[in-house]
C-alpha cells in the first residue's frame, strides 16, 4: 500500500492507493472531488484532488468531533413524618418563594409574574472548603393537589425533583423529598461525598420545614 499527501496554497492533494498486479486501486473516493488519472512508470495511480479547506471537520484518517463527557447524575432522598395534615404541608411547600426560610442551601426563589409556573433559584453554601454558588430556571410541572409537587430545570444547574405527601392520619403526614442533579465539574472530585452531604442538608431542611408548616398551620 502507498499513501501520499501534498499541500499547496491553492489545493490539497491526497493519494491513497492499493497496488495489485501493477495497477492501483482507489481505497476511498469522494463524489464531490475532481478525479484525474496520471501515468506512473511503475504503476497506474488515481489521484483525488480536493479543494483546499475541505478537511474542516473530518478526514480519512482522523475525526475532529469534540469529546463530550457524560456527566454523572446523583439522586438524593430525604423522608420525614411531620405533625401537620398533608393538605397543610402541601400548601406550605407550594409557596416556592418561602423555601429559603427553611432550606439551608437555597438563598432565593423568585416566581416569574407573567409565567407563574417558572421560577428562578439561587443556591449559595460553603462546603468542601469552597464557596458554592449556582442558579437555575425551573418549571413546576402539573401537580397532584395534596399529593405531589415536581419540577425540572430549564437552564442553569441541571436538576429535577419531586415532593410527595402521604397522609398518616388526620393531623400528620409523611413527606418524601427527592432531588436529582448533574454533578457540576467543580464538584466532580468530591462526587462520592456530595450525595450523603446533600441528603443531610435535605433532612435538615425538612426538619425546619416541619416547624415552619406547624407554625403556619396554627395561624390559619
Amino acid at each position: 500500500m502507498s499513501s501520499s499527501l501534498a499541500i499547496s496554497s491553492s489545493s490539497l492533494r491526497l493519494t491513497h492507493v492499493f497496488p495489485t498486479n501493477g495497477n492501483a486501486i482507489l481505497f476511498n473516493a469522494i463524489s464531490s472531488c475532481r478525479i484525474s488519472s496520471l501515468k506512473s512508470p511503475s504503476l497506474n495511480s488515481i489521484f483525488i484532488r480536493i479543494p483546499y479547506g475541505s478537511f474542516k471537520k473530518a478526514s480519512f484518517f482522523t475525526s475532529s468531533r469534540p469529546f463530550s463527557p457524560v456527566m454523572e447524575w446523583q439522586d438524593c432522598t430525604a423522608k420525614m413524618e411531620i405533625d401537620v395534615p398533608a393538605s397543610v404541608a402541601y400548601k406550605c411547600y407550594s409557596d416556592r418563594e418561602a423555601i429559603p426560610n427553611w432550606m439551608p442551601f437555597i438563598s432565593s426563589v423568585q416566581v416569574l409574574e407573567d409565567k407563574p409556573d417558572l421560577s428562578r433559584w439561587s443556591l449559595k453554601y460553603k462546603a468542601f472548603g469552597r464557596d458554592i454558588e449556582y442558579s437555575w430556571l425551573a418549571r413546576n410541572m402539573q401537580p397532584i393537589p395534596n399529593q405531589k409537587i415536581h419540577w425540572r430545570s430549564l437552564e442553569g444547574l441541571p436538576n429535577r425533583g419531586a415532593v410527595r405527601f402521604y397522609p398518616k392520619g388526620p393531623s400528620s403526614c409523611l413527606i418524601e423529598l427527592t432531588v436529582s442533579y448533574e454533578v457540576p465539574q467543580l464538584l466532580a472530585p468530591v462526587a462520592s461525598a456530595l450525595q450523603p452531604f446533600l441528603e443531610s442538608l435535605l433532612k435538615s431542611g425538612l426538619d425546619r420545614f416541619a416547624k415552619f408548616a406547624k407554625s403556619s398551620g396554627s395561624t390559619r
